[in-house]
């Protein structure tokens, strides 16, 4: 039995004709992202210098507002303590503020992350920021809730939050600063379904 000719793929694609001065229409365009699209910086470019300050003071949001949970630790070690020492103006300042917290969260989230005319390096380095500020808040609540006093269970959960969150900061700004992405562990996720 023979089969149709109609029936066959090959009868769908135009056939070749040498005498045509018109160009074959292609079937498939490249894609070419606009700048400012989600995929716009997929080359080996690094994004300029303001974005990446902008990306590092993003994340002195969850560094400052995770100190507070390495006071065991930093009384343990008072050599380590030191290396705190540089920044204790800038802390002494930003607690100084009323609201300080709230009113930088806000910012950062409303003034960076929602605003499309950032680029998406700058948009998800804050809203990875963000997202860790969120998440350092919820011990706290636990503890205010519980209370639950100074235990050694208190102390090694305090201490362990405080390093967490000093590796983050450290990755991000050391990432920031080479120009690459920080994909922050428990963060990253989260902050990409929100961009």
């Amino acid at each position: 039995m023979a089969t149709l000719p109609l029936l066959r793929p090959c009868c769908f694609l135009p056939t070749p004709t040498l005498k045509t001065s018109l160009p074959r229409p292609t079937l498939f365009l490249p894609l070419k992202p606009k700048n400012g699209a989600v995929g716009a910086r997929m080359s080996n470019t690094s994004p300029p210098p303001t974005e990446r300050l902008i990306s590092i003071a993003a994340y002195t949001l969850p560094f400052f507002n995770s100190l507070q949970y390495g006071r065991y630790l930093l009384a343990q070690y008072p050599k380590l303590a030191v290396v705190f020492d540089p920044i204790i103006p800038f802390l002494a300042f930003y607690r100084s503020i009323p609201y300080a917290s709230f009113v930088a969260f806000f910012a950062l989230y409303l003034g960076v992350v929602r605003n499309p005319t950032f680029p998406r390096y700058v948009r998800f380095n804050a809203m990875q920021a963000v997202t860790l500020d969120v998440l350092l808040v919820i011990p706290l609540l636990i503890t205010r809730i519980f209370s639950p006093g100074r235990g050694p269970l208190i102390i090694w959960s305090n201490n362990a939050i405080f390093v967490f969150s000093i590796l983050c900061f450290l990755y991000g700004v050391a990432s920031c600063v080479l120009g690459r992405t920080p994909h922050l562990p428990f963060v990253a996720d989260a902050a990409s379904r929100q961009i």
